[in-house]
């Protein structure tokens, strides 16, 4: 019996269908590097495809419509990898030529606290060249040097660049200093460093600054940082703290001794032998050199003369200057480095690769524009919203709701991070990742996309512009006024049984110039339109020093005497006003469309 039975296992486990072998290109890829990856002639993969239909050279590129295609004739499966993921797996691969590299650090915290006093703290005082003078040219980034161990400081402008950088895909920063005053604790600022250090998986050093005032009182921050979730390691648990004098350089060696501690605990490392990798920090066009930009080498080492490609641009390295202004001729794993040589601008977040040679960059860039110029190659990333959990649910995609919350006063937030977490099932568990005072930001918007979250508003609306960032990052904004509205949203969101929600689209704005009081037709407001469109029978709000005074629809849109359906930015029209006669020069006038919209 049981022989019969193991005879029938391998007759079935020999019968059923071998999984196809999966090859992977790199973008720009041609037929022959197809052939080389599946160990054919490029001619024989040719005319195999020639008998399917396929004209296709041994030379021409493949792109991802044609690879899935082939795929199913060559009975195999074809990825399409960026360059940059396909030489990081192979640096990494190799582990006999993996070394530790220097940490990657981004100082963050609330304003005010001495983030800058701090880094001009550490960086006076462990310049890599003292004789230098100090340093010459700002790039965004510096190397200090302690115990003959370099550290890279990012300088970022704040919480927006962080997450920015996260939200393209680039993990440049190793490790985060938290910056709290000690006379003044957590602040607003300083939990949302906290969240956005955390969503990004980015172990945190907590520096204490100003111990030097009479009134500090570090117990009390370490208090207030454990009810944060951030356990101090010497009360048991594993975030390190260092009380420090930003203005008094007090402890500053100390601090970068953790930083190494901590460094060699996490294990940093990189190959330098492969070619190079790394991230752009930030780019400019400079009037007399062209486009030049800061990148961080995160594996390889880069030399002068070298070709690359980054995002949409690609050259070959001209100049390489490092933080001094001073030339250099290769930088290695964590050095921040200003490149000269770009065909254009790249953007920040846009990783960086150095290539074998030009035609490589060519096909490559081609590649990227290609699929940049078609639609279906431009895909915006997909987030949860409230009226697609339920199927994400029953489809077991998401087991976690992840939520941003925003109010107008500091009791609304704390009742709102109580209730919310209670609302949670056995199918999902919200989880508050982010929770401050104050409207939506852009920042907000960033570290929902990067963290799959949707943003929930109590008695805060977003404005034209951020709503805009949050349609085209594919975000959801819920903004309430009642509270019980929103509780049983969330909890008809998982239970599947959302109704349909009236979704407010802006339309425009325009400014009120002048006003005309003309017999029989009544008062119009002399307008300019500043953004968007004024649609007629559009819906409007009349706001004056920030204060919405009436809410109504547009009677009559005119430009030059004529009426009109719309009136674009930059025009000026005539508006006229249902039922409200009181409207006054400097007023602005919003329009909008109050849509519903079905859920799922």
């Amino acid at each position: 019996m049981t022989e019969t039975k193991t005879t029938k296992a391998a007759k079935a486990a020999k019968d059923a269908p071998k999984p196809r072998p999966v090859v992977t290109l790199r973008e720009g890829a041609t037929l022959k590097e197809l052939a080389e990856k599946l160990k054919s002639r490029p001619k024989d993969i040719a005319d195999k495809l020639k008998a399917k239909g396929f004209g296709l050279g041994v030379h021409d590129m493949i792109d991802e419509t044609l690879a899935a295609q082939i795929g199913k004739e060559l009975n195999c499966g074809i990825e399409i990898v960026p360059i940059e993921k396909e030489m990081r797996l192979q640096a990494e691969s190799n582990k006999a030529e993996l070394v530790t590299r220097p940490p990657v650090v981004t100082i963050m915290g609330h304003v005010d606290h001495g983030k800058t006093t701090l880094l001009d703290a550490i960086r006076s005082s462990k310049l890599v060249d003292k004789e230098s003078g100090g340093i010459t040219q700002h790039i965004g980034a510096y190397r200090v040097f302690h115990n003959k161990r370099a550290i890279t400081f990012i300088d970022t402008p704040g919480h927006e660049a962080f997450t920015q950088l996260r939200a393209r895909g680039a993990k440049v920063t190793d490790i985060v200093i938290l910056v709290v005053a000690a006379d003044e604790g957590i602040m607003p600022q300083t939990r949302e460093a906290i969240n956005h250090a955390r969503a990004a998986g980015v172990p945190i050093i907590a520096a204490i600054n100003k111990i030097d005032k009479p009134e500090a009182n570090p117990d009390k921050v370490k208090q207030q940082l454990q009810k944060e979730g951030l356990l101090i390691e010497e009360w048991g648990g594993d975030v390190i703290s260092v009380e420090v004098s930003a203005k008094e350089k007090k402890n500053i060696q100390e601090l970068l001794e953790m930083i190494l501690l901590l460094a060699d605990v996490i294990e940093i490392k990189a190959n330098p032998k492969v070619k190079a990798q790394g991230v752009v920090l930030e780019a400019r066009l400079d009037a007399k050199k062209g486009p030049l930009a800061t990148v961080v080498i995160q594996n390889g080492t880069l030399s002068v003369g070298e070709t690359f490609v980054s995002g949409t641009s690609s050259g070959k390295v001209r100049a390489l200057n490092d933080e001094h202004g001073k030339m250099i001729k290769n930088a290695g794993p964590s050095v921040p480095v200003e490149i000269l040589g770009f065909s254009d601008v790249p953007q920040a977040g846009d990783f960086f690769q150095a290539v074998n040679n030009q035609g490589e960059a060519r096909a490559i860039i081609s590649y990227r524009l290609a699929r940049t110029a078609t639609k279906a190659g431009v895909k915006k990333p997909v987030h949860v919203t409230l009226d697609d959990l339920f199927k994400k649910l029953e489809d077991g995609e998401i087991k976690e709701l992840a939520v941003i919350v925003k109010a107008d006063v500091q009791g609304s937030v704390e009742v709102l991070m109580e209730l919310l977490p209670s609302l949670s099932t056995e199918k999902v568990k919200i989880n508050i990742i982010h929770a401050a005072t104050g409207t939506i930001t852009e920042s907000d918007i960033l570290l929902a996309s990067t963290s799959n979250a949707i943003i929930i508003g109590y008695n805060v609306k977003p404005g034209a512009k951020i709503e805009e960032i949050a349609q085209k990052e594919n975000v959801e904004i819920r903004a309430y006024r009642i509270i019980y509205q929103l509780t049983d949203d969330i909890k008809k969101a998982l239970a599947g049984m959302l109704e349909p929600v009236i979704k407010e689209t802006f339309l425009g704005r325009a400014q009120v110039r002048r006003i005309y009081r003309i017999p029989k037709v009544g008062v119009i407001a002399g307008c300019y339109v500043s953004d968007g469109k004024i649609v007629r029978n559009a819906e409007i709000r009349v706001i004056r020093n920030k204060d919405v005074v009436h809410r109504g629809r547009i009677a009559s849109l005119k430009h030059l005497k004529e009426n009109v359906a719309e009136v674009k930015k930059d025009y000026e029209c005539g508006i006229g006003l249902a039922g409200f006669k009181e409207i006054q020069e400097g007023d602005v006038i919003e329009a909008f469309l109050m849509e519903k919209v079905s859920a799922g």
